[in-house]
């Protein structure tokens, strides 16, 4: 764990994480499949089983040892097993119907933990634990998704896409616009982290998300919240 890091930032991380899975979870429990609510349980149970592994693989400083590895030990044991899931997803039919089913409303709602997330990371510049350009005052805009996900949202509850005051079109151009803000944070993030692979900020490099609860990040709500952008924009193409 970072050393000297104020508790209530590692507290609301946390809590953060927490409401990531939940919001998850909850879309699940909505789905217009039957079958699909069913599995809302055993999901639960597999995704907290996920985030105990990645606790204990941070906890005992498995991606912080050896940095020079290549690929990182990160995103060997992280971040490339979310993306074996997610294009599993896409791959194989009960997938599809899975994605299928969720509701847009659940979906946006993921993205409002986008808030405190750049909170988070604010405060872990101001301890040195990332680098400036990986906060809203850097090359991350990404916070600007998390608020603009509050009125889609409620767009989306109250108005459907029977009104002209929120179409189709303009939540499939947000959705794009978001996750091309997202993916833009997680290259930046990527190659800020002492790493063969590090391309930036060598004086204040990305040491916050190889400690615990910051592995979650780009292990569990950055996959989480990409899938979700993506099944977001399944649908509405399809539609």
């Amino acid at each position: 764990m970072l050393e000297n890091l104020p508790t209530y930032i590692t507290l609301t991380f946390g809590l953060t994480t927490v409401a990531t899975l939940l919001l998850f979870i909850r879309a699940i429990k909505r789905s217009s499949s039957g079958q699909v609510q069913k599995k809302a349980a055993l999901i639960f149970i597999s995704l907290t089983v996920w985030l105990a592994i990645q606790a204990v693989l941070t906890l005992y400083d498995v991606y912080k040892t050896d940095s020079n590895s290549f690929p990182p030990k990160i995103m060997l044991f992280g971040i490339f097993p979310t993306v074996l899931t997610i294009i599993g997803l896409f791959a194989t039919p009960k997938g599809r119907e899975f994605m299928d089913s969720l509701p847009l409303k659940s979906l946006t709602w993921l993205n409002i933990v986008r808030i405190p997330v750049e909170i988070v990371l604010f405060w872990l510049f101001l301890h040195k634990a990332i680098p400036e350009l990986m906060t809203f005052e850097g090359r991350n805009f990404d916070i600007l998704a998390g608020i603009s996900a509050l009125p889609i949202a409620i767009g989306i509850a109250y108005f459907g896409f029977t009104k002209q005051k929120i179409g189709r079109t303009a939540i499939l151009i947000w959705n794009f616009i978001c996750l091309g803000l997202l993916l833009n944070i997680v290259v930046n993030a990527l190659f800020s982290a002492p790493s063969p692979i590090q391309k930036f900020a060598f004086d204040q490099p990305n040491i916050a998300i190889l400690n615990f609860p910051f592995s979650w990040l780009p292990t569990f709500i950055v996959p989480v919240v990409l899938l979700g952008h993506l099944i977001s924009i399944r649908q509405l193409l399809k539609k």
